[in-house]
């Protein structure tokens, strides 16, 4: 590598002992070689900082940084800070990269000049221990692969799976490093990115086996509840699409509608009413505004001059009924309504 690595895996690792070996070997045993592996350890108390110690000692790719434990978003930008090449993938320590991710991945960004981050199909195992919430939510980001569709559902989930990414560093030095605000780090970074005009795209294959296991962070870390994924959502929503808007009608006078309500309004959005198609709940109110039917949006709508709609119903298959109701009065995705659930 004398002209320098082509891109950098950044690793964090916290007591992963189990399952780093398996991580690590599948990173080096790439089709890319040019590239440098960035291990970050968290602190661990078990046997992972031994093996990466190991691991280093046999390829010369492997960087390592041992560090206190300080948490993940310390460690990644740890890592961040000593990745030297001009692209630089996510790997977590428990999961394993198919020996083409990175090739096809560079080969996508080299390809496509106007993406700034690309994913790719992710897969969940072991198959025995994958929930069926993780499998609801993988059929979902799986089916987001253009960037229009990542952009079009951006506000609804994280439509990329962190460990599955590779990032070109001239967009990470234009939005900024991991920041912690309480929300999902990597969230965060993709929301940021997208309101600065980022396009996110994924390579159309299976790159990356995503473990389930009962220790993940989304499962054991409050930042990734889901009520600290609608703070996330209120705040880039008010910054981004709901900037200079006179008025905006959440669709959904549910939990998921009222939930989310309650942070737009911290963010000063001008929340006007509320539409759902419960007959128990139209004709009432909500946060002391009223709840439409349906029907009444349209009236609604014209009575502002710069209006939105965010569809926000938890229960399945409720965003595309939305969507088709949306779209039949003429109102475009991404420009006049989003979904956020």
């Amino acid at each position: 590598m004398t002209d320098g690595p082509q891109v950098s895996v950044l690793m964090p690792c916290y007591n992963a002992a189990e399952t780093v070996d398996e991580a690590v070997a599948s990173i080096l045993g790439q089709s890319l070689e040019t590239l440098e592996l960035v291990a970050v350890d968290d602190g661990s108390t078990d046997e992972t900082l031994p093996r990466l110690h190991a691991w280093a000692g046999r390829d010369r790719r492997v960087r390592l940084l041992a560090r206190r434990h300080e948490g993940i978003i310390a460690s990644l930008n740890a890592g961040l800070a000593a990745c030297r090449a001009p692209a630089i993938a996510r790997m977590d320590a428990d999961d394993r990269s198919h020996p083409d991710r990175l090739a096809r991945q560079l080969g996508f960004l080299e390809e496509n000049e106007d993406i700034a981050v690309v994913g790719c199909l992710v897969e969940g195992y072991p198959p025995g221990e994958v929930r069926e919430g993780f499998r609801i939510y993988l059929e979902w980001l799986n089916g987001l692969r253009t960037p229009q569709a990542i952009a079009r559902e951006i506000f609804v989930e994280s439509p990329l799976a962190h460990p599955s990414v590779m990032m070109r560093r001239t967009w990470l030095a234009r939005a900024g490093v991991y920041e912690d605000r309480g929300w999902p780090e990597d969230y965060d970074l993709w929301l940021r990115q997208f309101l600065l005009g980022a396009r996110f795209a994924k390579v159309p294959e299976v790159l990356l086996w995503w473990r389930e296991h009962p220790r993940r962070l989304t499962r054991t870390d409050s930042r990734y509840s889901v009520e600290n994924f609608l703070r996330a959502k209120a705040w880039y929503l008010s910054r981004g699409p709901l900037q200079d808007r006179d008025a905006i009608i959440v669709w959904g006078a549910g939990p998921m509608g009222r939930r989310l309500s309650k942070h737009l309004v911290r963010q000063g959005v001008p929340l006007m009413a509320f539409v759902d198609i419960d007959p128990k709940k139209v004709g009432r109110t909500r946060r002391g505004l009223p709840i439409l039917a349906a029907d009444d949006l349209p009236t609604w709508w014209g009575r502002y001059a710069r209006p939105a709609v965010l569809a926000s119903v938890g229960s399945r298959g409720a965003r595309e009924i939305i969507r088709s109701r949306l779209q039949a009065m003429g109102l475009r995705e991404g420009q006049d309504w989003w979904a956020v659930a």
